[in-house]
């Protein structure tokens, strides 16, 4: 689904907080790259705690990895997800540890 250059793609940018969350409709050049939509969006505006330039991003919940190069297509939802505060590997171990420690002093 090419698009000529001239021509505008309708796309949505989303980011949610655990307090609230923010879609926006934004209109950008055809051939624009994902990561130019987001920061064209003014979604940083929004939440100027956040560095949306580092941010990986996604579109209808699937990662996409080359978001430098990779042009949003009419359509897109692209998500901004938040960094993950803890390893979901390490907090499974740890929570075994203590569940295996837990045992240990109850039998």
């Amino acid at each position: 689904m090419n698009e000529p250059n001239n021509c505008m793609v309708e796309i949505e940018v989303v980011y949610a907080t655990a307090e609230r969350q923010v879609l926006l409709a934004v209109s950008v050049p055809a051939g624009t790259c994902l990561r130019a939509a987001v920061l064209a969006s003014g979604i940083d505006a929004q939440f100027p705690e956040v560095a949306f330039a580092d941010c990986p991003l996604g579109i209808f919940g699937k990662v996409v990895t080359d978001t430098e190069t990779r042009p949003v297509q009419s359509g897109d939802r692209i998500e901004i997800y938040r960094p993950l505060l803890a390893d979901p590997k390490e907090v499974r171990r740890l929570r075994a540890a203590k569940a295996a420690l837990a045992r240990q002093q109850n039998g």
